[in-house]
């Protein structure tokens, strides 16, 4: 019988416990071994693969900071469940981002109405403190599990027009676009984690005080007039937001002295 281990180390050069780490990740991501399932015991792999324990432990050890598994003291390794993410270096709704992935979104809304806009939403959008603004507020399902809670507050009268709409299944930047005929431009995004309180912990079905990433987010029109500001709560097991950044390289400006 031929030992796996040899197949292995003739492929390629990479130490072995990285070819195993490599073999296992593919397994994992193409749902061999589905999302919280159990992995095969060390004994199982090292018998797989023809390896020391020792050698097994630094795959999954590395497949582990990965964020691929999942450790249940005195029960085994998991699969971890995958999280959805979302780029951010184009300016979209979450429904749009996620629809384009394969995901079904579902909206919840839970409540539409005018309030006085507080300090920071009134400097946001660069109105005088205690302003009218609708104030919108939604949960948003991912293949019906919530994942995020999201606040929006926009100036009263574009409010108005944006609570005719169905909130249920579009995106606000789509009605926005389509149904107040604005030209979006640009937003400025902030992201920390806070702690969950009593509404976001009866929003996405949470432990109180389990960490949450927090997005604030504020969006303007074509001509720079800031139009929408939220709060976006999403479920720090679930989600993720990406982006890439590129380095500038200074121009060069004529021969330099050396």
């Amino acid at each position: 019988m031929t030992n796996p281990a040899s197949n292995l180390i003739a492929l390629t050069a990479a130490p072995l416990y990285a070819q195993i780490k490599d073999i296992l990740r593919t397994r994992i991501l193409d749902g061999t071994y589905a999302p919280l399932s159990q992995m095969p015991s060390e004994h199982e792999l090292c018998a797989t693969f023809g390896v020391s324990r020792i050698t097994v432990r630094q795959a999954l050890g590395d497949l582990q900071k990965e964020g691929l598994l999942f450790k249940l003291h005195g029960k085994g390794t998991y699969v971890s469940k995958p999280k959805a993410f979302q780029n951010i270096g184009s300016l979209q709704g979450f429904a749009e981002a996620m629809s384009s992935m394969g995901y079904e979104i579902v909206n919840q809304l839970r409540s539409a109405r005018t309030v006085e806009a507080d300090r920071q939403v009134a400097a946001r959008l660069r109105l005088e403190p205690a302003t009218p603004v609708t104030q919108i507020r939604r949960v948003r399902l991912l293949n019906r599990e919530p994942v995020s809670l999201e606040i929006t507050w926009l100036p009263r009268d574009l409010g108005a027009r944006v609570m005719n709409a169905d909130l249920a299944t579009r995106d606000i930047f789509l009605v926005l676009e389509n149904d107040c005929a604005i030209a979006l431009g640009h937003a400025d995004i902030a992201i920390d984690a806070v702690l969950a309180d009593d509404d976001i912990v009866d929003a996405l079905h949470i432990t109180e005080g389990s960490p949450v990433l927090r997005v604030d987010r504020l969006t303007h029109d074509a001509t720079g007039k800031p139009i929408d500001y939220e709060h976006l709560y999403f479920r720090g097991d679930a989600f993720q937001y990406r982006f890439r950044t590129d380095r500038n390289r200074p121009a060069q400006h004529g021969p330099q002295a050396l």
